[in-house]
């Protein structure tokens, strides 16, 4: 639909053919997305068959020169676009996201270890797409450059969410410690406590660390 409703910009300008419409778009998106010309044909006979475009003077024999303009019923959804916010719920499936869950689920790998992996790459991505912000003139390479500040700020969330990622893991980590513990003084406090009570609390502790370790 994105695409769709992007080629109804660019025909609110006047009508347009197929070919015109691919560079349009792709300078306008900072050539960030490419598209298939087979594409732009399909989604403009789509949109004339669904009464959004109609076919303009021809300018030549050949069918991909025809040229498209829009109707009342196109101005009409592409003005609804453009007043509405994109909806992102549900939200995209992340690959990242779900490694991480998988692995904290199946106990595959040691998810510090996946985290600091994926901080790393990111980190470097960060800093290649700062040196091209700063590279890039703003008055000629506006667009490149919007998609450009697009992309960083969602690598340094990315980033903050890792850390904060790595914070949540080792909190319940050292919960589990303590909650170990507290129920190793329990269990010796019922039975008689003491010094008793405070060597299970001990062991219970060890217990858990070394299961944390192993895990690892």
């Amino acid at each position: 639909m994105a695409i769709r409703n992007a080629l109804l910009a660019l025909l609110a300008e006047g009508p347009k053919h197929g070919y015109q419409l691919k560079v349009e778009f792709e300078a306008a998106t900072g050539d960030s997305w490419p598209l298939n010309i087979g594409q732009v044909y399909t989604t403009l006979q789509r949109c004339a068959r669904d009464g959004l475009l109609e076919p303009a003077e021809a300018s030549g024999s050949d069918a991909r020169q025809r040229r498209y303009q829009l109707t009342d019923a196109g101005r009409e959804v592409l003005d609804a676009w453009l007043a509405a916010p994109v909806d992102r719920d549900p939200p995209q499936r992340d690959e990242l996201a779900v490694k991480l869950l998988v692995v904290l689920a199946a106990s595959a790998a040691d998810p510090a270890v996946v985290i600091q992996a994926q901080r790393t790459a990111t980190l470097e991505r960060l800093q290649r797409l700062n040196q091209l912000a700063r590279g890039a003139d703003p008055a000629g390479d506006l667009a490149w450059l919007l998609v450009v500040d697009h992309l960083i700020f969602q690598a340094e969330a990315e980033v903050r969410w890792l850390d904060l990622c790595e914070q949540r893991l080792a909190r319940a980590g050292h919960e589990a410690v303590a909650a170990a513990a507290r129920r190793a003084a329990a269990a010796g406090r019922a039975g008689g406590g003491g010094e008793d009570a405070e060597g299970a609390a001990a062991d219970g502790s060890r217990d858990v660390q070394s299961e944390a370790g192993g895990s690892r």
